[in-house]
């Protein structure tokens, strides 16, 4: 049942993206939002960071309405991968480090009203996004022709025409709401950001339409709209927008991309991924404005201290390799890992030594049972370690030597903070195809599509590292990969955002002044 009703939302999900549409009877939508509350999950610090700690805003921002004591921002995404609410909420712990810990530069608490606005505001069958997705991963041939179709000019523009038809009214209640109380639509938030490439169009012609009281949907738009592009080497054309007032890109790639899109050079900003707090500059001074250059073999070298954080987890001082599956567990990590554990025992036996493998299956329940005891035995030369969903990647990344991973944006960008050397083991057509380029280019890994090459490279890379004393494959990598690394883009962005809301606000504020005396007079 499950299957069929997918493959049905499925199928409208593509007609809509592509060429025709039939219109469907508007679904009533459940509306829901993040809260301004954290869920940082590190459960435990290997050695001394200097991160200051920080409060939740949620019992403040629910319990006063003072649109003069806290500022608020609404972030516009979708569940389509777990990438979009990371990058949603890494933006949110970094507006509210800055402000604790910048105060005189940041004053006002910054309020992040997340919202799956496809899930909680779409019709049928926008709001079937999630399930349509996750359907589409499993069957990446589909995934492949709805992301290539909707991609050309006349499918970008049949989206776009088909979304506003069926969409306005119920987009334009979210965007009207308070931030602070959604039951309310008396205040708007005063600045809106995109995580998402299916959150432009329609929102900025929503937002003009409400800022000229419904004169136009093209022009006199005055609410700040911002899109901060959470993929990596390669993207949708969606993600770009040129009445955007900022576009913050992570790569040349996506910069050139933006620029074939007609956004103006001068609104193209471009720091990296926005990323969870556990991936931040290690030890970083948040204390006063920018972090300090220094020199970054110096300032990175506790990240590496791999000893110290592997005790921390409770694993053995050995060589490790990390396989992740994501959130959702896929990318076929039981075959990898059973490929990879053989492949080590061999190793381990002729070499005379030992390795450990740590497996990440997320919510795939099924792969972490099938590859724990009793159902599966290894070898005694191999120690091995199997997680469901975890909260302190962080952690297990800077604890292992090399990490195999599908494709995704965000988990390279960890990596490569991390200095972690990586082996792709799958994409998703075009949205993520880009990224194994990206990694090949600056050097700190490699493309595998079968479980026997990536058992294969493993074995290669330890091998290497066995055999020579120093300048070892994999120090090359993790040099390489350190090279790429932005760990400073999170909060860089979110500086930019503060005070472009901040200057939003005192505009706002002189207009107030200035027209109060003419009303008197009146």
């Amino acid at each position: 049942m499950r299957i069929k009703q997918s493959s049905a939302a499925l199928g409208l999900l593509a007609i809509t993206s592509a060429f025709a549409f039939q219109p469907s009877s508007p679904l009533a939508a459940v509306r829901r939002h993040d809260v301004g509350g954290l869920r940082v999950g590190t459960s435990h610090r290997p050695i001394p960071i200097q991160y200051t700690s920080f409060s939740s805003l949620s019992a403040t921002t629910q319990n006063d309405n003072s649109d003069k004591e806290v500022a608020t921002i609404q972030i516009l995404m979708s569940d389509t991968g777990g990438g979009h609410r990371a990058s949603a909420n890494a933006l949110r712990d970094a507006f509210n480090v800055l402000h604790e810990t910048e105060p005189s530069r940041y004053p006002l608490p910054i309020h992040c009203d997340i919202v799956d606005i496809y899930t909680d505001y779409g019709v049928f069958p926008y709001n079937q996004y999630v399930a349509a997705y996750k359907f589409m991963a499993e069957y990446t041939f589909l995934w492949k022709w709805v992301y290539e179709s909707g991609a050309t000019p006349l499918g970008l523009w049949m989206y776009d025409f088909v979304l506003e038809l069926l969409c306005f009214g119920t987009f334009k209640e979210c965007l009207s709401r308070n931030p602070l109380n959604i039951n309310k639509n008396d205040k708007r938030a005063d600045l809106v950001v995109s995580v998402h490439p299916l959150c432009q169009d329609l929102p900025l012609k929503i937002l003009t339409s409400l800022d000229t009281n419904g004169i136009s949907r093209k022009e006199g738009r005055t609410t700040p709209f911002v899109t901060v592009v959470t993929d990596l080497g390669g993207a949708h054309p969606s993600w770009f927008h040129e009445r955007v007032d900022k576009c913050y890109v992570p790569s040349d790639v996506l910069r050139n991309a933006a620029l074939d899109r007609n956004v103006n050079e001068s609104k193209i900003v471009q720091y990296g991924l926005p990323i969870r707090r556990g991936f931040w500059r290690f030890g970083a001074d948040y204390s006063s404005g920018a972090p300090e250059k220094q020199d970054e073999a110096a300032e990175m070298a506790g990240v590496h201290h791999k000893p110290t954080i592997r005790q921390q987890l409770g694993l053995v001082d050995l060589p490790t390799v990390l396989i992740v599956g994501g959130g959702d567990g896929m990318g076929g990590i039981v075959s990898q890992a059973k490929a990879v554990g053989e492949r080590l025992q061999k190793l381990a036996v002729s070499s005379s030594s030992s390795y450990q493998m740590v497996v990440v299956c997320g919510n795939n329940k099924s792969a972490q049972a099938t590859l724990s005891p009793p159902q599966m035995q290894w070898g005694d030369n191999i120690k091995v370690r199997v997680e469901g969903f975890v909260n302190n990647m962080d952690e297990f990344m800077r604890a292992s030597d090399i990490l195999v991973t599908k494709a995704g944006p965000g988990t390279i960008a960890e990596a490569s903070i991390c200095g972690l050397p990586c082996i792709l083991s799958s994409f998703l057509p075009g949205q993520e195809e880009g990224n194994v380029p990206y990694v090949v280019d600056n050097g700190f890994g490699c493309y595998k599509g079968s479980p026997e090459g990536i058992a294969d490279t493993v074995e290669e890379w330890f091998a290497s590292t066995a055999t020579t004393t120093e300048g070892s494959m994999l120090e090359r990598m993790r040099d390489c990969a350190l090279t790429a690394a932005r760990p400073d883009a999170t909060l860089d962005i979110a500086r930019d955002l503060a005070e472009m809301l901040y200057a939003r606000r005192a505009e706002r504020e002189k207009g107030t002044k200035e027209r109060a005396p003419v009303a008197a007079a009146a």
